[in-house]
């Protein structure tokens, strides 16, 4: 999607961060730019050496972006790093990572490219039997990464001077910063931040259960899972890691529905008080599907709606039907 975030690059800026990394004896012997991304700009290359890698380029400081996504790609290079070096779960390889600010105004670095296709795009076309053995592979690959144990809860690429925090104070406060994004930026929300804020309150202590940190994509939907012959290759796009509670994870939300996922991770979540972290987390993604749209201008408008009535109908255990419709 297009997105008012990405940083589009010449050629010749793709010359000089390849031999940056590289070397100035490797050439680009082809480049394109990936559309599949939200936020950061990709390029597939293909290199002098044989080699085929990914660029990510984050946007410019200047850029106008949510709190929470301040020097996440450092996060991500860090977050690749851990997870490649436990051995467990199939990431690509960094290749170099540059934040110095000195051949482009943004943070950018290569990977390995990894093989195979998005299973959002290629789902659709495969037998039931096929998605349910992926699926499942991503319950166990999930647990394989919740099983990574933290010293601290919050964001992957925060200071490790940052103070600890409870969940419950981390939480709040990440979710009171979307909502401070929103009032920002100016987003229509169903229902006003104030509103929001107050019905959250109830919610809240059930986020005291959680006691120890782990290891979180987040981010692990179906377009960031690449499979090939029936099997998951790679995952990718760490950027928004954190430590945090394992019902954060996507395949947790409402917008997934996947008994081989739960096969796979080996454990459901029906207690009363994982169901209110659940919806907790749920409005927690949704407040930033619809605030972000107003910080990466999105034009597509069924993309805008979409988002705005996922918001409303999660909104209805916080603070009732009195929401206004966009």
């Amino acid at each position: 999607m297009e997105s008012f975030t990405k940083v589009h690059l010449d050629d010749q800026q793709l010359r000089a961060l390849a031999a940056s990394t590289f070397g100035t004896d490797t050439a680009i012997i082809s480049s394109k730019e990936l559309t599949g991304g939200f936020f950061n700009t990709a390029y597939d290359l293909e290199l002098s050496d044989g080699r085929s890698v990914i660029l990510k380029v984050a946007p410019a400081g200047e850029t106008e972006t949510l709190s929470y996504e301040k020097d996440i790609m450092r996060a991500e290079v860090e977050a690749l790093r851990l997870v490649l070096a436990a051995g467990k779960v199939p990431v690509p390889a960094v290749y170099g990572f540059d934040e110095s600010l000195r051949l482009i105004p943004s943070p950018f670095f290569f990977m390995e490219k990894v093989g195979g296709d998005p299973y959002n795009e290629v789902k659709d076309n495969l037998p039931e039997e096929v998605r349910v053995s992926i699926e499942r592979e991503v319950g166990q690959y999930q647990r394989l990464i919740n099983g990574i144990k933290g010293e601290r809860f919050g964001l992957f690429g925060q200071s490790p001077d940052t103070p600890t925090k409870t969940w419950r104070e981390t939480f709040t406060a990440m979710i009171h910063s979307v909502l401070d994004d929103g009032q920002r930026l100016g987003a229509v929300l169903p229902a006003s931040c104030d509103e929001i804020r107050r019905g959250l309150e109830g919610f809240l202590p059930a986020l005291e259960e959680v006691t120890e940190p782990r290891l979180i994509h987040w981010d692990l939907w179906n377009g960031n899972i690449f499979v090939k012959d029936g099997a998951i290759v790679s995952i990718i796009d760490w950027e928004r890691a954190l430590w945090g509670d394992v019902l954060m994870e996507y395949y947790f939300r409402h917008f997934e529905n996947s008994p081989a996922f739960f096969e796979g991770y080996g454990a459901t979540f029906d207690n009363p008080n994982e169901q209110l972290r659940i919806k907790l987390y749920d409005l927690y993604l949704d407040l930033i599907l619809v605030i972000e749209c107003y910080s990466r201008q999105y034009k597509d408008e069924n993309h805008i709606r979409w988002a705005f009535e996922n918001l409303q109908e999660t909104l209805k255990a916080f603070v009732g039907n009195d929401t206004i419709k966009i």
